[in-house]
């Protein structure tokens, strides 16, 4: 038998690498810290998929809310947004520009984390109808 039966299966492991990220994120902003801080003062150092993410993000951060600002409907402005659901666009966003996952899996994973830590019970919603356009034209 090879491995950990009990460990989690690969697709939880980069569910829980997401939130992960997104809570430091969160974080970092809140405690306005830099992220690589945040990440070198954890008691248990993330995994690296989560730093992978944390940093990718935090260090293209003015291009991907560029990206997402392209995508607000007439009236909407990342100043107006929930700070969550805009942390979670920004992780979908840079994970489509990534292009290392399926869509529907970004999409799919983004929506949860929407429905799970969003701003409003319309957030899953939000976040899947500013993916889906921002994937039609990244890939």
């Amino acid at each position: 038998m090879n491995g950990d039966p009990f460990a989690p299966s690969v697709s939880a492991q980069k569910r829980e690498a997401r939130e992960r990220a997104i809570e430091l994120l969160y974080e970092s902003e809140i405690r306005g810290i830099p992220i690589t801080d945040l990440l070198e003062n954890q008691v248990m150092p993330p995994a690296q998929m989560v730093s992978d993410l944390a940093i990718g993000i935090s260090q293209d951060i003015e291009r991907i809310d560029a990206e997402i600002d392209a995508y607000l409907h007439e009236g909407w402005s990342l100043d107006r947004l929930g700070i969550l659901d805009l942390w979670i666009l920004r992780l979908g966003v840079h994970e489509l520009q990534l292009g290392e996952a399926p869509v529907a899996v970004v999409i799919n994973e983004a929506v949860e984390l929407g429905n799970r830590f969003g701003a409003t019970d319309e957030s899953g919603a939000f976040i899947n109808g500013v993916l889906g356009s921002a994937a039609r034209d990244i890939r």
